[in-house]
């Protein structure tokens, strides 16, 4: 209900000019959108979870929104430097791409250099090294291909039980299940991908096909130095997608991730970007103490001088935000309307992405130790 009548109340703002006289305000000028996405379907991802996904189509007519729209899209580095000498264009954004899947070279790199936006892409490297289907999303991905099967616990996770996963729920606990066991046990990242390969073939899924195609994978090293000699700006995203709440260990991921970004690109990467959006005041000196001159997180809004460059607001956008949303967002009009969390406010079907995600906060089916 909600939704409807902030569409309703965008629509009609619209049609009384009201976005032009917010977007070209003295207080839109003093404030930057950073727009954060995730991927566009290389397969079928976007039905799957919508909320992390994208079509291509879908993703070009954001694209031209932005546009059509005559927003100043700014590379990162420079946009927040502005923003914090008060020295903003008017209508300024700046795009962000968290994890680094294949998926951004594959679909959105093209798109990019199509319209000549700078961007920048948050990568965690180490799946950019081991180039196997991530554990947890695959997991839960091979549970919605075979849905219309029935998942029998013995086979998989050694337990006496079984799941149809053709509801929502039943697909959840299964994925649990799986997660559980592999934790319990901890599998290695090679253990974990022979359990997909089990998952896969018990369900009928295409395994070797996921492969061939590189759903949700991470691009490889030479893709990462290919986009960055094209202009796009790779940052950090800790080694192991983890924030550990210990100092060693914390320090230990940005600079694994550092050194992997310089031996891809050259550069030496100083923006960060928090895994699952986890973060606490702890991990502030730490960022200092790595020389981190930002961070941004998955809290919902327009980052202005007030915002702490640790705590950088972001929208993310998912395919179940309208169009007069998403235009409402880059006008400004919709930071000043309630809103309720981003991920918050999606729909019942992409709930499981949202389960998905806190347990990547836990571990993104990386060795934890290592």
């Amino acid at each position: 209900m909600l939704k409807k009548i902030k569409q309703t109340a965008l629509r009609a703002f619209k049609m009384s000019r009201g976005f032009s006289l917010v977007e070209s305000s003295r207080w839109r000028c003093e404030r930057l959108l950073i727009l954060a996405y995730h991927g566009v379907s290389i397969e079928d991802e976007h039905l799957w979870d919508p909320s992390q996904y994208f079509s291509l189509d879908e993703f070009h007519t954001r694209f031209q929104l932005i546009k059509d729209g005559g927003y100043n899209v700014l590379p990162l580095d420079e946009a927040l430097q502005r923003l914090w000498t008060d020295n903003l264009p008017p209508k300024s954004i700046a795009l962000t791409f968290d994890d680094g899947h294949y998926c951004f070279y594959k679909r959105i790199f093209p798109l990019i250099r199509e319209f000549g936006f700078p961007a920048t892409v948050y990568i965690a490297t180490f799946y950019a090294q081991y180039q196997r289907p991530i554990f947890d999303g695959a997991s839960s991905y091979i549970l919605w291909k075979g849905r219309d099967s029935v998942l029998d616990g013995r086979a998989i996770i050694a337990q006496d039980i079984k799941f149809d996963l053709g509801t929502l729920n039943s697909r959840r606990q299964a994925w649990s299940c799986i997660r559980d066991f592999a934790g319990r046990n901890k599998l290695s990242a090679e253990e974990k991908d022979a359990l997909l390969a089990r998952l896969a073939k018990h369900l009928r899924v295409d395994f070797e096909e996921m492969l061939a195609k590189r759903v949700l994978h991470v691009m490889k090293p030479a893709e990462v130095s290919e986009i960055a000699e094209a202009g796009i700006d790779v940052q950090l995203h800790t080694h192991r997608h983890r924030t550990p709440d210990q100092r060693a260990l914390f320090i230990r991921e940005i600079q694994d991730n550092r050194r992997a970004i310089m031996e891809y690109t050259g550069k030496t990467a100083a923006h960060f970007c928090y895994p699952s959006g986890v973060h606490c005041t702890s991990f502030f000196p730490w960022l200092k103490e790595c020389g981190v001159i930002s961070a941004t997180t998955t809290e919902t809004g327009l980052a202005s001088r007030s915002s702490g460059p640790f705590t950088l607001p972001r929208l993310i956008d998912t395919s179940f935000l309208s169009p007069i949303e998403f235009e409402g967002w880059l006008t400004g009009v919709a930071h000043c309307l309630p809103n309720r969390p981003a991920l918050e406010a999606i729909s019942k079907t992409s709930r499981a992405g949202v389960s998905r995600r806190r347990a990547e906060r836990r571990n993104w089916s990386l060795h934890a130790s290592k």
